[in-house]
C-alpha cells in the first residue's frame, strides 16, 4: 500500500512537469506568433488552453483526493499542497500565454517599429531560460536553481522597462496603437517569469520546510 502512495506522488510531480513543458511550449508559440504575425500559430496557442486547465485542476482534484484518503504528513503533505500550488501557477501562465496570442492576432496585419519587436523576442528568449530552469529545479530538486530563479527574472524586468522608453519615442499613431499591444505583452511575459519565481519559492518551502531564504535544515529527501 506504502509503495503504492509512493508512486501516485511521483505520478503526480511528473504530470506537473509535463503541464509545465507544455507551457514552455505554449509560451514561445505565443512570442513566434507576435513576433511574426502568425495567425494560424496564435490559434493554436489559444486552442491549447482547455487542456491546461484540465490538467491543472486534475492535479489539484488528485492532490485533495489523497490528502483526504492517505493522511499524509511532513513532506508528503507538503508535496502534495505544493504540486497543487504549482499547477495554479502554470495555469496562469497558460492563460498569459493565451493573452499573448490574442494580440498577435490584434497586430498581425500591423507592423511597427523593428526594435519593439526585437524587444519582445528578447525577453520571450529569457522568459524561456527561466521557464526551463524552474523545471529542472522542480524535477532534480535543486535548492539552489530555485533560488536563482529571482535572479534570472531581472533582465525581464528591465526589458519591460525599456519598452516604455520605446514607446514614449513614437510618433505615429498607428505605430503608437500597435506599440501599445506590444507593450502588453511584454507585461505578460513578465507575468509569465514571475509565476516561475514564485514556484521556485515553492520548491525551496518543499525542500527545507520554510519560506526563508536560506533553509534551516539539510534538504528533506522527497520523492
Amino acid at each position: 500500500m506504502r509503495e503504492s502512495f509512493r508512486q501516485e506522488l511521483k505520478d503526480m510531480k511528473a504530470e506537473v512537469l509535463s503541464i509545465g513543458r507544455v507551457i514552455v511550449d505554449r509560451t514561445t508559440d505565443s512570442v513566434a506568433a507576435l513576433v511574426t504575425g502568425d495567425v494560424d500559430l496564435a490559434d493554436r496557442v489559444i486552442a491549447g488552453d482547455d487542456e491546461i486547465d484540465r490538467r491543472t485542476l486534475a492535479v489539484e482534484e488528485h492532490s485533495l483526493e489523497v490528502i483526504a484518503t492517505q493522511f499524509p504528513v511532513a513532506r508528503d503533505l507538503r508535496l502534495l499542497h505544493s504540486m497543487a500550488y504549482i499547477g495554479m501557477h502554470m495555469e496562469r501562465m497558460g492563460d498569459l500565454a493565451v493573452n499573448i496570442a490574442k494580440s498577435a492576432k490584434r497586430t498581425a496585419d500591423r507592423r511597427g517599429p523593428q526594435t519593439l519587436s526585437d524587444l519582445i523576442q528578447a525577453q520571450g528568449n529569457l522568459v524561456h531560460r527561466v521557464l526551463e530552469a524552474c523545471l529542472e529545479a522542480l524535477d532534480t530538486y535543486d535548492l539552489e536553481l530555485a533560488r536563482k530563479l529571482e535572479e534570472l527574472d531581472e533582465p525581464i524586468d528591465h526589458l519591460y522597462k525599456q519598452f516604455f522608453r520605446e514607446l514614449a519615442r513614437l510618433q505615429d499613431e498607428e505605430e503608437i496603437e500597435w506599440a501599445t499591444s506590444m507593450v502588453m505583452a511584454s507585461r505578460y511575459l513578465e507575468r509569465i517569469a514571475d509565476h516561475a519565481v514564485d514556484i521556485g519559492e515553492r520548491i525551496q518551502y518543499l525542500l527545507t520546510g520554510t519560506f526563508e531564504s536560506q533553509p534551516t535544515e539539510p534538504p528533506a529527501d522527497v520523492t
